[in-house]
């Protein structure tokens, strides 16, 4: 018989997959353990108890198991003192208002916006919503509505908006992107001014969704769209047939001629070739040219007005009459427009709308506005004016205006997140692209370029910053992977950081990055799973150091969100209640609240219904705190008259597991690995800090005050696999930092 000390010195690789259990080998296997419930791996390495849930507030929901999510929770920090969750539901919104470290309060309920027109939220798609905020606005967006904006009106008022685009002082022009969905489809207006014209297509364009009545669809999803002629808007008021649509000019059609100086004069002739790409003129069509400049000896009046074309040259070329004689040979004009309304390609469709859908992603990039992803064009990225964030005008492509991209990577990646960082990073369900910045150089519609980097793909899950990095989740919610860019190899990597703990990646549904909770100094990255449990990932990338966890409670975490250093959840606790709910680290119980006790007993009337389980620990007046036990709920009050000790405050909840289990103790001997073989585990010695209850291999730690510091457990048997098993059976303060084992072969 011989014994060996085997130490663990540290969780710092946290929990790790079953898998990985004959690696002993690696460095990992020493600092790992094959179960961490309910505990946090402190810096030191050390596993600490989570925080218990307060309750804070409940929100009245049924549950049904049938939909993905219920409830979706978004940060919303307006300064350091004006901070909020806003809950997101079946079309309604709840705001809550972080007063201060004790008070989280309900300020608005919203079931419409300020036109009164219900919410689109709907909870089939709620795990999908991207969100973006900047100052007092928040953003969601999904690809099948319009993105609402949740507006603070005041310090505790709120109200929900459209997005709606920045229009021209006259109202004749609306600032939104427009598309080609077209192709080489002409459209013909009947007129170039007016209410009631019609439009023609060359070919079916016009959507007939539904049956004809009255001679037109009037569920057609292109009624109430906008169309561009050249550089002029039209409505569209009805459809006709999939070529005919009727609609108002909002303003006289004119095109701008897209070539500078597109006048060719010829000398001693009256004759003038004009450059038109794509013209679609045939001859004898009657034009009025505008802000035409003089060229050739011709003058601007002879020039402007009303003309007649005259000749085709080619597709892209054709001739008028002037109303005088050139004197040379010149090109010029300046830059041209020209009213018509003849067949012509060169027209557009708002990009967003019922028919094309709506963005998928927002994100806010170098003081723009950027949305990407509809579903006409799933890979297209909108950017607003610099510094005007409802302005999507390209104009001129000058410097500040608008940008709209398409990621043409060879295949169609459909957008689904944009996270800004240095870069602004673009996150589609096939692999992951950026848009660079440039060194001392903003984003322009010049240098503006997509650059596609790896080919994992992103499910529904938002990616978020963590220790440098952007974690996300690959498609299929499988692998968690980081997007970090190397200067190494001058581009994104997405390493995998998942692998040792894949049994930990189960089907997530949200996420939040919370720095600095549980009075720890590092930062966590929390997803919740369908399954109702957290998967916790911890990061520290100067040290090389990163682990997973796991959080689970008597029912089934909904939603996570970070408010700095808070961490707030929705947690079903059966299925009539879902609960805001925060983890705070005096409390020790989950779905608990603390009462005052009075002759022996706490008032829980409104909390918890009668006939009810709970657990109880109470505080003495002196601080003292002890586990009572379970108890429940009668006259909607706890009794606490069974006790000789007098408490002055209860907290009542629900206990939850703490489990701390090893990898199975293992040892290098001269003949090799003692893998598989008999062998017991003799004693045990643990570290323990400020512990007060812990059972090891079901022998419990008795104590009446906190432990620090060694604490020795005997142990008997023999396995193939031993392992040191370190729960709890009072919900009181536990940390474990480390252990060594005696083994026995």
């Amino acid at each position: 018989m011989q014994k060996y000390r085997v130490p663990i010195n540290s969780f710092q690789f946290g929990e790790v997959s079953p898998s990985t259990l004959s690696r002993i080998d690696t460095p990992i296997y020493a600092s790992s353990a094959q179960r961490l419930e309910n505990v946090v791996v402190r810096a030191e390495g050390g596993a600490k108890k989570r925080s218990g849930l307060k309750n804070i507030y409940d929100f009245g929901i049924t549950r049904d198991t049938s939909k993905r999510m219920q409830g979706k929770l978004f940060p919303f920090i307006f300064s350091d003192d004006e901070r909020y969750i806003i809950s997101v539901e079946n079309a309604k919104v709840r705001c809550f208002r972080v007063v201060s470290a004790t008070s989280v309060t309900l300020v608005a309920t919203l079931t419409a916006d300020v036109d009164s027109a219900a919410l689109p939220f709907d909870d089939d798609y709620m795990h999908e919503y991207t969100f973006a905020q900047g100052g007092d606005t928040l953003f969601i967006s999904h690809h099948l509505f319009m993105p609402r904006m949740i507006v603070r009106t005041g310090l505790t008022s709120f109200e929900v908006r459209v997005f709606s685009f920045s229009t021209r002082s006259d109202n004749k022009e609306i600032y939104q992107p427009y598309s080609n969905f077209h192709g080489e489809i002409t459209l013909d207006p009947s007129a170039v001014t007016g209410n009631g014209i019609t439009l023609t297509t060359s070919a079916a364009y016009w959507d007939i969704t539904g049956s004809a009545s009255g001679g037109v669809y009037p569920d057609s999803k292109h009624v109430g769209v906008r169309v561009k002629y050249g550089t002029s808007e039209i409505q569209i008021v009805s459809v006709v047939s999939a070529t005919v649509a009727n609609a108002n000019v909002i303003d006289t059609l004119v095109q701008k001629l897209t070539v500078l100086n597109p006048f060719r004069t010829i000398n001693g002739s009256t004759t003038v070739e004009v450059t038109s790409i794509a013209h679609g003129y045939s001859g004898s069509e009657s034009i009025t040219f505008s802000d035409a400049s003089a060229t050739g000896g011709i003058s601007a009046s002879n020039l402007n007005g009303a003309r007649t074309v005259t000749g085709i040259i080619d597709d892209n070329t054709f001739t008028f009459t002037a109303g005088g004689t050139a004197n040379d040979d010149e090109d010029g004009g300046g830059y041209v427009k020209v009213s018509t309304h003849n067949p012509s390609s060169n027209w557009s469709e708002q990009a967003f709308s019922e028919k094309r859908g709506y963005p998928a992603a927002v994100t806010f990039h170098e003081n723009r506005l950027v949305f990407g992803g509809t579903l006409a064009e799933p890979d297209s990225l909108w950017f607003s004016k610099s510094s005007s964030f409802f302005n999507f005008d390209v104009g001129e492509g000058l410097d500040d205006e608008s940008i709209n991209l398409i990621a043409a990577t060879g295949d169609v990646n459909s957008i689904r997140y944009l996270v800004s960082d240095r870069d602004l990073q673009v996150f589609t369900a096939s692999a992951e692209l950026y848009v660079p910045t440039y060194l001392n150089q903003a984003i322009t519609p010049t240098n503006a370029q997509i650059r596609k980097q790896t080919p994992f793909g992103c499910d529904y899950v938002q990616p978020t910053p963590l220790d440098g990095a952007t974690v996300f989740a690959q498609l299929g919610s499988k692998v968690i992977r980081e997007y970090l860019y190397t200067d190494s190899e001058d581009a994104y990597t997405s390493t995998a950081v998942s692998t040792i703990a894949s049994h930990l990646i189960n089907d997530f549904k949200d996420i939040c990055v919370v720095n600095g909770a549980f009075e720890e100094a590092e930062s966590y990255c929390v997803y919740v799973s369908t399954n109702g449990e957290c998967s916790v990932f911890g990061s520290n990338r100067a040290e090389k150091r990163a682990g997973w966890t796991r959080f689970t409670t008597q029912g089934s975490f909904e939603s996570v969100v970070a408010i700095d250093d808070r961490m707030f959840a929705s947690v079903w606790f059966d299925d009539t209640n879902l609960r805001l709910c925060e983890f705070i680290t005096t409390h020790h119980l989950d779905n608990s609240k603390v009462y005052t006790v009075s002759n022996k007993s706490a008032d829980v009337t409104g909390d918890l219904a009668n006939g009810v389980v709970v657990h109880v620990v109470g505080t003495t007046s002196s601080g003292r705190e002890d586990y009572l036990g379970t108890h429940t709920v009668a006259n909607n009050a706890v009794s606490l008259t069974a006790y000789n000790e007098t408490y002055a405050t209860a907290e009542i909840g629900y206990k939850f597991t703490v489990n701390v289990t090893t990898n199975p103790i293992d040892a290098q001997v001269q003949t090799g690995p003692v893998t598989g073989e008999p062998r017991g585990i003799a004693t045990v010695v643990v570290d323990l800090l400020e512990t007060r209850s812990a059972s090891l291999n079901a022998i419990p730690l008795i104590t009446d005050s906190a432990v620090s510091g060694k604490k020795e457990f005997r142990l008997l048997g023999y396995s193939r696999d031993p392992q040191v098993v370190i729960t709890q059976n009072e919900p009181l303060p536990f940390q474990v930092n480390g252990l060594t084992a005696e083994l026995i072969i």
